[in-house]
């Protein structure tokens, strides 16, 4: 056995502890986790620092952090270097991917092009790193077109795109060839839904397969939730998930232009607006204020920005289509780089008080 610091949180709030932990490089991999009545003990590398445990304090509403015996993991998980070990070159090695997405059974990897040649054998070696996964796909292109779709290559498993996914106690239907998704976008799925009252009446603007909707919905016992979408595939699987986690009568599923149906039917009735269109979400801030109560509201908003300071470049652009929309932007409530998408280019998140 080995003792350590750990945090204890409630059997429900597992999942959300485990990601913000793997977000800050905190969790301790090689111990297992223990379970006593109602509460679940996790073993850390180390201590959280005040900044990360502040972030775990608003996420977690109720964990302490104490000092416990863990007993070791009696077998660890193959590492893909390991596997990769004698069956790549050692340039090639250092040049593996490092970011790979779990989908479902679906694992989503970029290969670079300096290891296009061994892309089957990366594939293959990722099937016996992670038993669960059935399929390892190759990115082949971008996000782009108004559907924000990427083409992908099975290079292992499975010939296929479509899978089940679990997220924050939500099942998600998704076919990765044909509506977006992105499991890098949990910890906001999570954030956004905390913050929502009960009571409100939220508009997700461009929902996907619903993620932001539904969890708000299965979060929240008195919300209505719009969620609109152009793309008819994408609608398709909302449709299914709406269903599959029983938040029907919640979670409304709309399909066609956002601008349009705003226009004729959600004009002055949310709350809360959620805007997760980073590539193009400027162009519709007048839309979202449209949305607005005439007494206003919240606003999330995304955006895709490039070195140097995103952070004040997105706020700024924000601001400026704020007022040509004729609203006032009342207060920056928090703005934060989300990720980074590539190099210098990262997403960011406003969330901001509209009167």
């Amino acid at each position: 056995m080995s003792r350590t610091t750990a945090l204890k949180v409630p059997k429900t709030s597992v999942q959300k502890a485990l990601e913000l932990l793997r977000k800050h490089a905190l969790l301790d991999r090689e111990l297992r986790l223990q379970q006593k009545n109602e509460y679940v003990h996790i073993p850390l590398v180390r201590m959280p620092s005040t900044e990360e445990l502040e972030e775990l304090k608003n996420a977690l509403t109720d964990l302490t952090i104490s000092e416990r015996e863990f007993f070791e993991r009696l077998e660890q998980p193959a590492r893909l270097v390991d596997l990769l070990s004698d069956k790549l070159p050692p340039h090639a090695l250092a040049s593996l991917p490092q970011a790979i997405d779990f989908i479902g059974d679906i694992a989503v990897v970029e290969i670079p092009p300096e290891l296009e040649a061994y892309k089957q054998v990366i594939g293959e070696s990722l099937l016996k790193a992670h038993k669960t996964v059935r399929t390892v796909l190759s990115k082949w292109s971008p996000v782009s077109g108004v559907y924000r779709l990427r083409t992908f290559e099975v290079i292992a498993g499975e010939a296929k795109t479509q899978t089940m996914h679990r997220e924050h106690g939500c099942l998600y239907h998704v076919d990765l060839a044909k509506a977006y998704f992105s499991p890098r976008l949990s910890y906001e799925h999570a954030r956004i839904s905390s913050l929502v009252d009960e009571g409100e009446t939220v508009i997700d603007m461009f929902a996907g397969v619903g993620p932001f909707s539904i969890l708000i919905a299965k979060n929240h016992a008195d919300v209505r939730v719009y969620a609109i979408d152009v793309n008819p595939e994408a609608y398709r699987f909302l449709t299914k998930n709406v269903v599959a986690n029983r938040v029907v009568g919640k979670v409304s599923p709309i399909l066609g232009d956002v601008r349009m149906i705003t226009d004729e039917r959600l004009a002055g009735v949310a709350d809360r607006v959620i805007m997760n269109l980073p590539e193009k979400a400027v162009e519709y801030v007048d839309v979202a204020c449209n949305a607005l109560k005439p007494e206003g509201g919240i606003i999330h908003y995304y955006q895709f920005v490039s070195e140097p300071e995103p952070i004040q470049t997105a706020t700024n652009r924000f601001a400026e289509a704020v007022g040509q929309a004729k609203r006032n932007l009342y207060k920056i409530m928090q703005a934060r780089i989300v990720r980074g998408i590539a190099p210098f280019t990262y997403q960011v998140v406003i969330d901001a008080e509209i009167k």
